[in-house]
């Protein structure tokens, strides 16, 4: 049995980089040591909308084209990257957490929540609620607008809390994949918040400079 063991440990330090599929057996990572130097992972704080935003890259390449790969296309297989940056920022202490909600159109449209998906990587790993007390009711989308218009879309419009929502939860943290002017953030914090949200935390794969 020990010797099983050690075998599979073994083979799972063997499986090919994500992004350029060579071996990769330097780290634990699902991307080989030289395309993680590419990514140029730089956690930091950042505020939009007055709010303080924790992000592991800039959008920017190849992070930009992964993502849209990842939300567009499909590959699902980039969620083991994302974990692994992830891995890269401390997680506050919260009591449950909430996923950016896509409207039952744009649902059926990608087949898939992108960040429930993520919300599910940091819920396994710190054994913490996902909760879903907000539902976006439509959505706009925002890829190919200027920075103007996506500030000036009525965005408040798009969420609404779910009827007969009792407060469960007063710290949470919120996750999506990439925050550009920070206004989807901001319209589901303020909804939170109307429930009784006293701590909201926010964090994103990504942020648009």
């Amino acid at each position: 049995m020990l010797m099983f063991n050690l075998l599979l440990s073994k083979l799972s330090t063997l499986q090919p980089c994500v992004l350029c599929e060579h071996a990769n057996a330097q780290n634990q990572r699902s991307v080989c040591n030289d395309c993680w130097q590419h990514l140029k992972v730089q956690p930091q704080h950042l505020n939009k909308q007055d709010i303080s935003i924790l992000t592991t890259a800039q959008y920017q390449y190849p992070i930009n084209k992964i993502i849209q790969k990842f939300k567009y296309n499909h590959q699902l297989q980039y969620l083991r990257l994302f974990s692994d940056l992830l891995d890269q920022i401390k997680i506050p202490n919260v009591q449950a957490i909430v996923a950016m909600p896509i409207s039952t159109a744009r649902l059926h449209e990608r087949g898939f929540n992108q960040a429930h998906l993520l919300a599910k990587i940091i819920a396994k790993k710190y054994r913490l609620p996902i909760w879903a007390p907000i539902e976006r009711i439509k959505e706009h989308s925002q890829k190919g607008q200027s920075r103007s218009e996506r500030l000036t879309n009525n965005i408040q419009q798009q969420f609404k809390i779910k009827d007969k929502q009792r407060i469960k939860y007063r710290h949470v943290l919120i996750i999506d994949d990439v925050v550009t002017t920070g206004s989807s953030i901001q319209a589901l914090k303020l909804k939170l918040e109307q429930i009784g949200c006293k701590h909201i935390h926010v964090i994103c794969i990504a942020a648009v400079a």
